[in-house]
């Protein structure tokens, strides 16, 4: 008896090994996962005793999502992302449907598994999200990898190098996670212009649509008039609303997917977990403002950070990052990225991520979370990292 191949070729994710590096040491400050410091609002707590009033919710819901939900994700869609599901079934343009999923990482595997058929290809710019380039190896499919800029901004033109015939889709992530950057829209424009005329579907992962800084903006490639044939837009509550642990997201995609998706979701989930979903209309309810108040927290962190990295600009460069609340850091030694990880947590009390489980394997990349820092450790936590940093390169 033996592990597939196909599993053999999927990377192990990095964050529960570093997590046992952390265990192993306590007292380490983990600047590691990407999680935010806050929970759901009370609101989204209140929705459970109506979960709770009503026996039938006990029971198997519809597959794509609650009405009540489905409803409020439309409405968000058209008022804060342009992107309008369209619901009149005489229109003779592509039409688009909602299909609530067990979190962000869920809609992106179904959208894998929809689109595509073993040997078939995905192109993934680095650096990428890991659970992505995960979800395309094991659907027995091919990641291509293409470099971004120094930046860590779209190559457009390494995109259009890397379509062959296999090539089913683009992925992106903006604000990306694990870089930072926010594409602009006339970036994502063009790559969904791409993927439209090649024939191929763009991705777009939008969980971090709220976290954007220093007049950066969040475009949604899901708005362009007529891309909703072409275009699958992935969503996440997990950072803005608080709600990891509850895992609920949603995929807006084009109406021919619906029947693959339906499938895909009824085989592993059956339906999205239902007390979730009530706990989402409450969320969503308070709306958009409940993140951005939380965010100035988050900001005052980044600031910390970004004041304390330009003390070791020596030691490391840090691309512009104006979103999500990453960076990712390129450090200025041969050392391999896992070893200066090990060595952070080990003499340091510091933890971080390595750029290989990005994409990242040419030179040493740590990406440096910061949404889950309180005001007490965000100092200490940063202080520690680049006093490491410092003893380790220099």
């Amino acid at each position: 008896m033996r592990e597939t191949f196909r599993m053999q070729q999927v990377q192990t994710p990095v964050i529960p090994v570093v997590g046992e590096l952390v265990k192993a040491h306590p007292g380490t400050i983990s600047l590691g996962q990407g999680v935010a410091y806050y929970g759901p609002p009370p609101e989204a707590i209140e929705q459970i005793e109506r979960f709770l009033a009503d026996p039938e919710n006990h029971k198997y819901k519809l597959v794509d999502g609650i009405p009540e939900l489905l409803q409020t994700i439309r409405a968000k869609l058209a008022a804060e992302n342009g992107i309008r599901v369209e619901e009149d079934s005489r229109s003779v343009l592509p039409k688009n449907k909602v299909v609530v999923t067990a979190g962000g990482n869920m809609a992106a595997v179904n959208a894998i598994l929809a689109i595509t058929d073993p040997g078939d290809e995905v192109i993934l710019p680095a650096p990428y999200y890991f659970n992505h380039e995960m979800a395309v190896v094991m659907a027995d499919c091919r990641p291509v990898v293409v470099p971004t800029d120094e930046s860590y901004q779209l190559r457009l033109d390494a995109i259009r190098r890397a379509v062959t015939p296999r090539t089913r889709a683009v992925l992106t992530v903006s604000p990306n996670n694990p870089s930072g950057a926010v594409y602009p829209e006339a970036a994502l424009r063009e790559v969904n212009a791409l993927c439209r005329d090649a024939g191929l579907y763009h991705i777009n992962d939008e969980a971090y649509e709220y976290f954007t800084y220093s007049g950066a903006r969040h475009f949604s490639p899901g708005s362009i008039p007529g891309s909703a044939g072409h275009t699958i837009s992935l969503f996440s509550l997990s950072k803005a609303y608080g709600f990891a642990s509850w895992r609920v997201g949603w995929m807006v995609i084009p109406e021919a997917l619906l029947v693959s998706v339906k499938k895909i979701q009824d085989t592993i989930l059956i339906c999205p977990p239902v007390i979730s979903q009530y706990a989402a209309v409450g969320a969503m309810g308070v709306g958009a403002g409940y993140c951005h108040e939380k965010r100035r927290a988050i900001e005052a962190a980044r600031a910390l950070v970004l004041r304390e990295f330009a003390q070791v600009r020596d030691t490391c460069t840090v691309p512009r990052a104006d979103g999500a609340f990453y960076f990712l850091l390129r450090v200025h030694t041969d050392r391999p990225a896992m070893e200066v990880v090990e060595r952070l947590v080990r003499e340091h009390g510091v933890a971080v991520m390595p750029g290989p489980a990005f994409g990242m394997a040419d030179g040493c990349y740590l990406r440096v979370a910061y949404g889950a820092l309180q005001p007490e450790t965000a100092a200490e936590g940063i202080g520690r990292l680049c006093r490491g940093l410092r003893a380790i390169v220099g």
